[in-house]
């Protein structure tokens, strides 16, 4: 398997590179026919790494790409899902070489969707085809790769609620998640839940002039930043009402166990240009990131934003506010919570809509399991030591409802670094943790066919 890889490197990372120069953002619809041309691009390199019946299914969004390979149905399944779209690559100018251009810069590939979840899907598709190739699949493998991750995969539950019997799998394996470091390998075993809310503050029918009405009429901009800014106390915690009711505090033991990750504080801050850290009272940076419910204002706008000067009462002002759920915290019960509180502490001047947009189930995978050993195992060959669980701070909502309606596990198996720059600009994913990547990977499908024997 090593030697093929070393025989395909560079190949594998030019089909990447044409995958990154497709810019397949699905949450603007002027980038729709780059989204299908992503699809097809995948479909195309499934079906030239050796899988079988590899296709697009449609939706009323964007099309899901399937494709397997089942070399004997007494043998496990190992179900892989990723996805081909990307975060908008806004804004451009901070970018220092073309997002969709992919370059590479002291041993890393920078575009939009690098590291997610391009470069990590793809080597799953690398690491079946040396597998093919070699006549060394030890399980059956199907690869369902959608294009609406970035914006709440709406179609993708239907899908797979309409399609068990094609999806029926033993495992599900997922590349989107990161590790601590390339020195120091790590197996996520949860992720946070998410809901996501627009909010729009109104005035009044018309942008005012500020020195005629100013100090006497609302002003929407005044009005929703005094609003977001209560959401929060002095000690960092979320003052909705009944938002912490169902949150379970880890035991000192498991808070310990998580706490052996290494960490370097300093660094950290280093890293990020920042002089300190915030948040919760009471918890380390890591708790803070993996295990407490949180709630940031994503995006927020309105008057006038043009060059120079224009003195006005904006009629709107608006604002997009993500909050990431732990385990019992369930998105539709939390908007709920979030509405009702923010319409209440709305001021009479003032009309307020909460449009909720898209979220996700908190999700745990147990690691006293099979799949988790065979991950586990897998990492261990790779690099020469065992990876430290974690728990991890992102949302992959589609997770909860694989186990709902498959019934089967997801093992988060991810490459990528903190580092990565995710969803902001200059994203990139390490050339060291793609190929490293697809090298370990066939560990995995080697272990877990041995341990279901």
């Amino acid at each position: 398997m090593t030697t093929y890889l070393e025989a395909n490197k560079q190949r594998f990372l030019d089909e990447l590179f044409d995958l990154l120069r497709i810019p397949s953002v699905s949450a603007d619809s002027a980038f729709k026919a780059d989204v299908r041309r992503a699809a097809e691009f995948v479909r195309d390199k499934l079906t030239a790494a050796g899988l079988d019946k590899a296709t697009l299914y449609e939706t009323p969004g964007h099309p899901i790409v399937y494709a397997e390979k089942i070399v004997d149905p007494t043998k496990p399944t190992v179900l892989v899902y990723g996805h081909y779209d990307v975060q908008p690559a806004d804004p451009y100018e901070l970018w220092e070489s073309p997002p969709f251009e992919p370059t590479i810069r002291n041993e890393r590939v920078y575009a939009r969707g690098a590291c997610d979840d391009k470069g990590q899907f793809y080597m799953h598709i690398k690491a079946v085809e040396a597998m093919v190739a070699t006549d060394g699949l030890p399980c059956n493998v199907k690869v369902m790769i959608e294009g609406e991750e970035e914006v709440g995969s709406d179609h993708l539950g239907m899908f797979v609620t309409e399609n068990k019997d094609l999806l029926k799998a033993d495992v599900i394996l997922i590349s989107d998640t990161s590790i601590i470091s390339n020195e120091t390998p790590s197996l996520e075993m949860g992720l946070r839940g998410l809901s996501y809310v627009e909010v729009q503050v109104t005035g009044a029918n018309r942008d005012l002039h500020s020195g005629v009405y100013g100090g006497a009429v609302a002003n929407p901009i005044n009005v929703l930043a005094q609003m977001i800014a209560s959401l929060h106390d002095e000690n960092g915690r979320i003052t909705i009402p009944g938002f912490y009711d169902k949150v379970e505090d880890l035991t000192d033991e498991e808070r310990t166990e998580l706490a052996k990750a290494p960490f370097d504080l300093e660094e950290y801050k280093r890293d990020l240009g920042i002089k300190d850290v915030m948040g919760e009272t009471g918890y380390s940076t890591n708790e803070r990131t993996s295990i407490r419910p949180t709630l940031d204002v994503n995006g927020i706008w309105g008057g006038y934003i043009g060059e120079g000067a224009k003195t006005v009462l904006p009629s709107k002002a608006s604002a997009k506010i993500s909050m990431r759920l732990v385990p019992n915290q369930t998105p539709d019960e939390i908007t709920d919570l979030f509405t009702k509180h923010f319409l209440s502490i709305a001021p009479p001047g003032v009309t307020l809509t909460v449009t909720p947009h898209h979220g996700g189930m908190p999700y745990v995978t147990p690691v006293d399991s099979v799949e988790f050993e065979a991950a586990s195992k897998a990492f261990e060959d790779a690099w020469g030591k065992k990876p430290i669980p974690t728990r991890g701070g992102g949302s992959i909502p589609i997770t909860a409802l694989f186990e709902k309606e498959l019934g089967i596990k997801s093992i988060l198996m991810g490459f990528g670094l903190d580092a990565d720059a995710l969803h902001s600009p200059n994203e990139s994913y390490g050339l060291f943790n793609f190929y490293k990547g697809i090298e370990t990977i066939p560990y995995f499908y080697k272990h877990y066919a041995a341990l279901k024997q």
